[in-house]
């Protein structure tokens, strides 16, 4: 039985005609759920010098406080989801992450803000498998790597929201007002978020199957399928870099080119909306067409993208010239979303429909523990290392060697593409 087909789960019309207004919904949230997330990149200058951090500090702020819950609660709370309300499960967690993102402006110490950092992974943790799944159960398999990019354009939108939003307010006002302004928008928007988006009926054979189904069953049935620790790792490995490069690019801009605040939220702003949505439309489209031809596009679209993306990003981060750099940096940032349609949509063809959430969020819980929780502390924290050497330039340097990554996430992308040709779960 297939989820995402309307005429198992109601009238087709009335599921065809909601696809529009759940998938803005959803992407709305997911909006919220980056810029919540990425708003201390452009507020790390302000933080740090209030605050008195290093570079190792700000990268546990960015990235292990915030992953630690985040990756590893995903998993039972999408396992919960799968078995109860995924749109409960959402609404609820847009809550609690807001909530925490509001307290980050009251913070007064490093231990503090780690706390409330700590506490929007917690909310985040029950946002994005859940949606994963919602997706699935109203598109076709046809369109589903469209609709899934349709929804990760909350990543460059939210993160280029977050930059430029709090760009302006810490640099006209404070920045403890751009964690204030931030999260409370985040809660108000939950209620019409459980108004307008509903789970689907599903027949009695599907939620029998889901229920027999243990987490350590959906785990066990992918651990034996190298396709999924390619993509997870393949995934993990750019994402490291991603978000790495993510948070540490507007200290870069201002230690390196001597750009303010607001010039350097206008730099990255642009660089994330404009670079970031056509990327992740690009991977949509793509995977699609290319896909339904052979299954292991859905694997070597990415590869091709990371390793095109590696000489660009090298030219725009040892520029000095701001120009040129913004040329650079435009392209390589498409190429870096170009993963997400392709990638999630396979990651959700692994196992049957009813368990898509539970095995998203095995996926999120290697790519973000691994890219999230160690890409932003390790450039960090090898910007500390280089500092005796580079000086000022330390953090230059430890993006440039960091640019590995993305060959390792290329390789493993491709020899991911021709497992996915046998271990694909065909819908009925």
């Amino acid at each position: 039985m297939s989820a995402a087909a309307p005429a198992s789960l109601g009238p087709a019309p009335q599921v065809a005609g909601r696809r529009g207004v759940v998938l803005a919904m959803l992407l709305l949230v997911y909006i919220f759920n980056f810029l919540d997330r990425q708003i201390l990149s452009i507020l790390a200058a302000p933080v740090q010098a209030e605050l008195g951090l290093d570079d190792a500090q700000m990268g546990l702020l960015g990235g292990v406080s915030f992953a630690i819950l985040y990756s590893t609660l995903a998993v039972p709370l999408a396992w919960l989801a799968d078995r109860t309300s995924r749109s409960w499960v959402i609404t609820v967690s847009l809550v609690v992450w807001s909530g925490f993102t509001a307290l980050c402006g009251l913070a007064g110490s490093f231990w503090q803000i780690f706390l409330a950092r700590l506490g929007v992974g917690v909310g985040e943790a029950g946002g994005v498998a859940p949606s994963y799944a919602i997706i699935g159960d109203y598109f076709p398999s046809g369109q589903r790597a469209f609709a899934l990019s349709i929804y990760s354009l909350g990543i460059p939108v939210g993160s280029a929201a977050g930059v430029l939003a709090g760009g302006y307010i810490a640099a006209m006002l404070d920045w403890r007002l751009a964690f204030f302004a931030v999260g409370i928008c985040g809660i108000v928007i939950a209620p019409f978020f459980k108004l307008l988006v509903k789970d689907l009926p599903r027949p009695a054979a599907v939620t029998q199957e889901t229920n027999g189904r243990s987490l350590r069953q959906v785990a066990g049935t992918l651990a034996h399928k190298p396709s999924f620790w390619l993509l997870s790792l393949g995934a993990a490995s750019g994402s490291m870099l991603g978000y790495g490069i993510a948070f540490w690019l507007p200290s870069l801009l201002q230690r390196s080119f001597d750009l303010s605040l607001v010039e350097t939220s206008q730099f990255f702003g642009a660089v994330l909306l404009l670079g970031g949505v056509a990327g992740v439309l690009a991977g949509g489209w793509l995977g699609d067409r290319l896909g339904t031809r052979d299954r292991a596009w859905y694997g070597w679209l990415p590869a091709i993208a990371y390793v095109t993306g590696v000489p660009l990003f090298a030219l725009g981060i040892a520029s000095d010239n701001v120009g040129f750099a913004f040329a650079m940096f435009l392209l390589p940032q498409a190429l870096a979303y170009i993963w997400l349609g392709p990638v999630l949509t396979a990651v959700q063809h692994l196992v049957p429909p009813p368990e898509r959430a539970t095995a998203s969020a095995l996926f999120l819980l290697i790519n973000n523990l691994l890219g999230l929780g160690g890409g932003i502390y390790a450039l960090g924290a090898l910007s500390t290392l280089l500092t005796p050497v580079y000086a000022d330039e330390a953090l230059r340097y430890s993006m440039l060697y960091s640019l590995t990554l993305y060959l390792l996430a290329g390789t493993l992308m491709a020899l991911a593409g021709r497992y996915l040709r046998k271990e694909w779960v065909a819908e009925a």
